[in-house]
């Protein structure tokens, strides 16, 4: 493992910062393949996985829903017949934390 995959999460608090736009630019270069979008004013996270069949679409999901339970990070995950969508962000903060683009990475890791 290499750069955001070797980070683990720090437990985020209600009042942390959220990213600045000059760290998402920097983060942002490690998980190209998500995009920031606000919904709502808040900031998030989002990939669109695709896949074959829903099969590997679920079995994707249950790796992603593992991997946040370990982290105890949990993001938004949308399965459907060959795609799986996955928002990260940080609810306390209502916004991206460094956290998110972790378990970007992490996710990313894991197709």
């Amino acid at each position: 493992m290499s750069g955001l995959t070797s980070e683990s999460c720090e437990a985020c608090r209600v009042g942390a910062p959220t990213v600045t736009d000059e760290e998402m630019a920097t983060l942002g270069k490690e998980v190209p393949e998500w995009q920031v979008l606000e919904r709502d004013g808040i900031r998030q996270l989002e990939r669109v996985f695709k896949f074959d069949n829903f099969a590997d679409a679920l079995a994707f999901t249950n790796k992603v829903g593992e991997l946040a339970e370990s982290a105890g990070h949990h993001p938004a995950i949308l399965t459907e017949w060959g795609r799986v969508t996955v928002t990260w962000w940080s609810h306390k903060i209502r916004g991206l934390h460094r956290n998110d683009y972790i378990m970007a990475a992490k996710t990313d890791a894991l197709s």
